[in-house]
């Protein structure tokens, strides 16, 4: 009788001891950085990460609007856009008092940046 409830709990014991790799449990998500559109990649972006604050309103976060294709071109253009959602050294890391964009939202940016920042 002892014999069966050790090995059922050994059994038990084992079972517990599953191992899953981070990898298999949470699979690396696909970023897709092929033509990149400023209509359907690039505005979503901004729309949720940046305009509530760089938009020509009441009042325009530090003095830059980021509203339109040729605003958003002069700071790809100038390096404070890559610069900024990278928050690489010299930059103001944006978005302000917030997390840092998601490495695939910066590098759909930085693929759009590197494309000439065309309006498509």
């Amino acid at each position: 009788m002892y014999s069966k409830v050790a090995v059922v709990l050994l059994f038990l014991a084992l079972a517990g001891c599953y191992y899953d790799s981070e990898e298999d449990l949470y699979p690396p998500v696909s970023c897709d950085t092929s033509n990149i559109s400023y209509s359907l990649d690039i505005v979503p972006i901004m729309a949720t990460s940046c305009l509530n604050c760089h938009f020509n309103g009441s009042s325009i976060g530090g003095g830059l609007n980021l509203e339109g294709h040729a605003a958003l071109k002069a700071s790809a253009e100038n390096g404070s856009l890559v610069g900024s959602v990278t928050h690489a050294s010299g930059f103001s890391a944006m978005p302000k008092d917030a997390s840092k964009l998601d490495e695939c939202k910066i590098r759909k940016i930085k693929a759009w940046v590197q494309a000439g920042s065309p309006d498509n």
